[in-house]
């Protein structure tokens, strides 16, 4: 394959300069796709669109979670240059949030860059209150208990958050979408295609993708019945119970269980349950080729249109619409 896969050079080049802070146990997986998509926008317009640099609070090497270890281009309060500061974290990001690191976060803050955080980094950025009022995600591992510690933050399950000058994802392949979402807002989605093509990516998620969690993880372990009726729920997608029904199956009340899901869930049952089927109708769009109207009638839909108005509110564009841009 050749290296010269140059687009249209003729407006000038503007470097954005991200550093990437790693912290003690870092996935270094997470931190390798994020570089890699820089890497690669860098490849496809033949210009130098991006530049990157690792960065640790001491300067001296830091071990990731693998047990590989980078030696880092410098020390995090020496990084004046830079435009974004993204926080790598990873295993124990607890016991390694250190009153030196949240004092040169503020610093960066304080200076107007942009902050993000892969994986656990969010929780660096929560515990040096910059993330207070932001919608902001983490690995969901770490969401149930993240909420109890940091009651401000506008917690997500999705797999990553931009919010105005904040940049958060979950950890994992996650930081790919994070990225290549990231491009799209600078140069364009078409850059963006061409880098999904390399990256073998068979769509570019966004902000509405959910992590794939386990409930209990995203509630804690406390509310064994809103686990059940959301079980009950997942297990009836093409012949939809009555909230009654789902409320009597449980042994709540039906107002107990609105009540259940707007604290833990923040959304009506009734909400919950229909992205729930639209949710599985859009992965039945994306990966079969059954008709619209059987992947609506397997959902719970009676009627095209009434699938196709309800799918619309919530993505954005009809079903049809989604299939073809599959195409």
């Amino acid at each position: 394959m050749s290296d010269d896969m140059s687009v249209d050079q003729a407006e000038p080049v503007v470097t954005l300069s991200i550093g990437f802070l790693l912290m003690p146990e870092f996935t270094l997986s997470t931190f390798a796709n994020a570089v890699g998509i820089l890497r690669m926008a860098n490849r496809i317009s033949g210009r130098e669109l991006y530049r990157w640099s690792t960065h640790s609070l001491t300067g001296e090497a830091v071990l990731s979670s693998s047990g590989l270890e980078i030696r880092p281009d410098g020390v995090l309060d020496s990084a004046t240059e830079l435009k974004i500061l993204m926080v790598c974290g990873g295993y124990n990001i607890k016991q390694h949030c250190t009153k030196l690191l949240s004092d040169c976060l503020r610093g960066f803050a304080k200076n107007k860059i942009p902050l993000g955080a892969l994986c656990t980094g969010t929780y660096a950025l929560a515990n040096a209150g910059l993330l207070d009022g932001y919608r902001c995600t983490i690995h969901w591992e770490n969401l149930a208990s993240m909420r109890e510690e940091f009651p401000k933050l506008q917690l997500s399950s999705s797999l990553f958050a931009i919010d105005r000058d904040r940049y958060t994802c979950s950890g994992g392949i996650s930081s790919i979408d994070l990225m290549l979402n990231l491009v799209a807002s600078i140069h364009g989605h078409q850059l963006v295609q061409q880098i999904s093509e390399q990256f073998t990516c068979d769509r570019v998620r966004t902000e509405k993708d959910a992590q794939r969690a386990p409930l209990q993880y995203l509630i804690g372990g406390s509310q064994p019945r809103l686990v059940d009726a959301v079980t009950l729920m997942e297990s009836n997608v093409e012949e939809p119970l009555s909230l009654d029904e789902v409320a009597n199956y449980v042994g709540i009340s039906r107002r107990q269980l609105e009540r259940l899901f707007n604290r833990y869930l923040h959304c009506a049952p009734s909400r919950y349950y229909l992205e729930l089927r639209l949710s599985r109708a859009r992965l039945l769009l994306l990966q079969t080729s059954i008709p619209v109207i059987d992947v609506a009638i397997s959902c719970g839909f009676s009627t095209a249109p009434h699938f196709s108005r309800c799918y619309s509110e919530l993505y954005g564009k009809p079903p049809s619409n989604e299939r073809s841009m599959r195409d």
